[in-house]
């Protein structure tokens, strides 16, 4: 089988103009087993933030959402009329990583990359997750490229124009593609999504499920732009990393060669725990989340709205998804326009 490079595909931007977003409703309570509430209580206030995030992005986009034939009416109860719900045998709603990364080409075709799927390392339950990407392929009727890497979604940040960020720690992790090398990698980006150069960062993240995702430290928000979580607080416990991060940036170019511009969000160590880079764009939006820290809060959405000018900036209370892992960046997938 030819790959999508061959085949003149490239991932897009995610501020590329949306066809539609896909979710998957949560259902695995053990991804919250750590929340200090209990699980039960943490999944539960989890769902009612995913049906805030589907119905803010059916404002501005077909929103589709995969639930289980047994989850289909709680779906429906949280995310109201606007949004679509589509029976798929589904494990867990982290769809960034689990769904399929579209591709498109000049010829006006959409395609979807199918990744290996192996829930960070067999940290959970997969087995139906690991088919979600084709489901989806198969049910829009677009071209699927089957790819042998172990790879998620929050793994990789694009520009669009040939460039991606992904962290060592996790392409590079034992739990995933022991075997292979940077070159290796950078073989296998380059014909699935179509990029050209890539750029290293540092995701050793003690604490997070997925090994240091790209998602949850740096993106792409415009050609030659650059956001990045960084910190001035020596007692922050990622200091070292996130400093090593920045370096990283200000000492790169991207595949066009351009010195990239970068907007930075200071963490403070009390703050560990939050997650500004992990926003979503929607169709002439951004959804960012909150973490019930007002001062922070507002401080993160005050950056945002001066760097967005051209978007609406929708800040929404989804702190209790941190305690599965992620946030609104991770439970979303963009298919974009041809």
């Amino acid at each position: 089988m030819t790959t999508p490079k061959e085949n003149g595909f490239f991932m897009p931007a995610e501020w590329h103009p949306h066809t539609a977003t896909w979710m998957a409703w949560p259902g695995l309570e053990e991804a919250y087993i750590d929340a200090p509430m209990g699980p039960e209580e943490a999944m539960k206030q989890a769902k009612v933030c995913y049906g805030d995030v589907a119905q803010t992005i059916a404002r501005f986009e077909t929103m589709n959402m995969l639930a289980n034939k047994e989850s289909i009416e709680e779906a429906k109860a949280h995310c109201g009329p606007t949004v679509n719900i589509i029976e798929a045998k589904i494990d867990d709603g982290w769809f960034r990583d689990s769904g399929p990364s579209f591709v498109i080409n000049d010829k006006g075709e959409v395609a979807g990359v199918n990744w290996v799927f192996n829930a960070y390392g067999n940290k959970y339950p997969h087995e139906r997750d690991a088919k979600a990407a084709r489901f989806v392929l198969d049910y829009l009727g677009l071209q699927c490229f089957d790819c042998d890497l172990i790879q998620e979604g929050g793994g990789i940040h694009v520009d669009g124009e040939g460039t991606v960020l992904v962290t060592e720690n996790c392409n590079l992790n034992k739990n995933r593609n022991p075997e292979l090398t940077k070159a290796d990698v950078e073989t296998y980006l380059n014909d699935y999504i179509g990029v050209s150069k890539v750029i290293w960062l540092n995701g050793d993240i003690p604490y997070d499920e997925t090994d240091g995702h790209i998602d949850g430290l740096a993106c792409f928000i415009r050609p030659g732009v650059v956001m990045v979580t960084t910190t001035q607080d020596k007692n922050h416990t990622d200091y070292e990393v996130l400093n090593a991060n920045l370096e990283t940036l200000k000492n790169s170019t991207d595949a066009k060669g351009r010195k990239l511009e970068i907007i930075e969000i200071d963490q403070p160590a009390e703050y560990i725990y939050t997650c500004p880079m992990n926003f979503y764009f929607v169709n002439s939006a951004v959804i960012i989340p909150a973490y019930g820290f007002p001062e922070y809060d507002k401080y993160v959405l005050d950056v945002f709205k001066t760097t967005f000018t051209d978007r609406e900036v929708i800040q929404l209370d989804t702190g209790a998804i941190l305690f599965g892992g992620g946030n609104i960046h991770c439970i979303t997938q963009q298919q974009p326009a041809a």
